[in-house]
């Protein structure tokens, strides 16, 4: 069993409060592919924290960056750049989009996010995940031939170093702990840890049997696609002995509205196609982008009206507890974003937060595939309301 079994208490979820609404940044430094400019190193990692101030001020209720070792990519040390989001903000809860675990300490990651939980006083969230990026395996000297066992190990590691205030441990990869004492302990009790998964059900499994709450990402495809990977994680959670309406769930992936749904892919598009160019080696073809405004698609692009029906129609299928959308990626001017920022907050997420509010104590997120906090809403609503931009 887990430590903690009311996992939703710690994280903050309130269904009567309805689904929450984050941003994440993979913290990348692209050039802007309509001109090619670039600002330094510097002006980008405050962009991050310009854009945490300015979530929170749009009623934002999460707020995380990334880590990744490569080129075109400036949030290496993403630990100090929430260290100082922590400070700039006061309200809304900060993490990891993703702490590459296989190549980090545990020791030293549960130390890094226990000191900014009291920086933020106790706002602080930690998602553990592995590389899809795999320079920093060779860059930070790790086997990649490792890759499965080294973030199983730590992972397992780093759970327990939460779990014990004095930890007694033996691994593969790592030295040997002997009634190590790991500080500080964080403000929170327990600090709240995310397993990241990238779609696939055999990760979402092994997040179930832990009892961990799960982070998903999508690139694409349709919602319907993803609810497999969803029943497998309360699955398991449920044969591990854990309550699987304890356990949230969180889903993330590309946001971005314009007044029209051709107006948001043609605003979006030059970013993703040349950032993923860059950062991946290729871009994404166009016509499977143009595919993202489909109401089935579990991509959110369009109007406002459209965004807020697709994530509806999402909460249905999932039944999850906070949504992320990244915003800012591939040169998109800082400008641009802000204003992505203020829309979101006074035009998407009210009308989400209305109608998944729950009427009193949430129901169980796995009954007949309903989730928790449907009941603001008449049955089907979303999906009827999907059906419309058919």
């Amino acid at each position: 069993m887990s430590e903690n079994t009311t996992t939703l208490d710690p994280v903050g979820f309130d269904p009567t409060q309805g689904l929450q609404f984050g941003m994440y940044s993979l913290g990348d430094h692209l050039p802007n592919p309509a001109d090619g400019t670039r600002g330094s190193a510097g002006e980008r990692i405050r962009e991050f924290v310009g854009y945490a101030q300015a979530a929170e001020d749009a009623g934002f209720d999460f707020f995380s960056v990334g880590e990744s070792h490569q080129q075109f990519f400036a949030s290496q040390a993403h630990a100090v750049i929430l260290g100082a989001i922590a400070q700039a903000t006061s309200s809304i809860r900060i993490g990891s989009t993703s702490t590459i675990l296989s190549t980090s300490d545990p020791v030293r990651v549960f130390e890094n996010f226990a000191t900014i939980d009291h920086l933020s006083e106790g706002r602080a969230e930690l998602v553990a995940g592995r590389a899809s990026r795999i320079g920093l395996f060779e860059l930070l000297g790790y086997d990649l031939r490792d890759y499965e066992e080294l973030f199983e190990e730590k992972f397992d590691l780093l759970l327990k170093i939460r779990r014990e205030e004095s930890v007694t441990w033996s691994g593969q990869f790592r030295a040997p702990l002997n009634n190590a004492e790991v500080l500080p302990r964080p403000e929170q009790t327990p600090l709240p840890i995310w397993r990241a998964v990238g779609g696939a059900p055999a990760s979402a499994v092994k997040a179930g049997l832990a009892g961990v709450p799960m982070v998903m990402a999508h690139l694409g495809g349709t919602t319907s696609s993803f609810k497999p990977t969803v029943d497998a994680y309360r699955q398991a959670a449920r044969h591990a002995g854990f309550d699987p309406a304890a356990l949230p769930i969180a889903t993330a992936g590309f946001l971005y509205t314009a007044p029209t749904s051709q107006e948001a892919l043609q605003g979006l598009y030059p970013h993703i196609n040349e950032g993923m160019k860059r950062t991946n080696g290729q871009g994404m073809p166009k016509q499977l982008f143009a595919q993202s405004v489909d109401p089935a698609s579990i991509v959110n692009i369009g109007s406002p009206q459209q965004i807020v029906e697709k994530i509806l129609h999402q909460h249905e299928v999932f039944g999850h507890q906070r949504y992320l959308g990244q915003i800012d990626f591939g040169g998109m001017p800082y400008d641009r974003v802000l204003m992505q920022i203020e829309t979101i907050g006074s035009e998407i997420i009210p009308a989400v937060k209305k109608y998944t509010a729950a009427a009193g104590t949430s129901a169980s997120a796995e009954t007949a595939g309903a989730p928790a906090g449907t009941a603001g809403t008449p049955a089907g609503a979303a999906a009827t309301a999907a059906e419309e931009h058919v």
